[in-house]
């Protein structure tokens, strides 16, 4: 046989090959979307906790050290949900609805505001529409159940006590408890 007319090893993937590849990683990918998305919400939900749980703790102080009475204050609309650390009456500071910032009338200041948009499917309740924080001792009056929670129903609940310590924890119902946090 004439060594000029061997046929030469295939080298390479064939069509078939390729979309057979394609096939199963797109299959791949598709089933692995749902635990990334719920993830997200995960890492969503922990943070916006966190914050709420940091500016409780930071407005206890901050009424302690300015020997001045603070409030909490929460606020929901169609557009989602706030709170805003402020002076004053809780009728004298407001979520606006067309920006991050809140507004407040007569000698009320805000200290800061957290908005939490319907879109982001993460929002915050509370069992009290305000909290006021005493300069003299840092205590929180009323006591209250702050609640955080994501359109799939996990929440965290952060219980604020009459000394204005906070309590974390996470139901076991009606949605799954969230992963890393006692049950209340």
């Amino acid at each position: 046989m004439d060594s000029l007319h061997t046929p030469a090893a295939q080298r390479g993937l064939t069509l078939i090959e390729s979309a057979i590849t394609l096939a199963i990683t797109a299959i791949l990918v598709c089933s692995a979307a749902p635990d990334v998305s719920a993830m997200l919400e995960r890492h969503r939900l922990a943070g916006a906790a966190a914050q709420l749980a940091s500016d409780v703790q930071w407005l206890r102080s901050e009424a302690v050290l300015r020997n001045e009475t603070l409030r909490l204050s929460f606020f929901d609309s169609t557009a989602g949900s706030c709170y805003v650390l402020h002076s004053g009456a809780r009728h004298q500071c407001q979520c606006d609805g067309q920006s991050a910032a809140a507004v407040c009338t007569a000698d009320a200041v805000a200290l800061k505001t957290v908005t939490l948009s319907a879109s982001a499917r993460i929002g915050v309740q509370s069992n009290v529409s305000s909290m006021v924080f005493d300069p003299l001792h840092g205590t929180a009056t009323p006591t209250g159940t702050l609640k955080v929670s994501a359109a799939s129903g996990r929440a965290i609940h952060h219980v604020v006590n009459v000394l204005g310590r906070v309590r974390t924890c996470t139901p076991a119902s009606p949605g799954p408890a969230v992963a890393g946090y006692p049950t209340c």
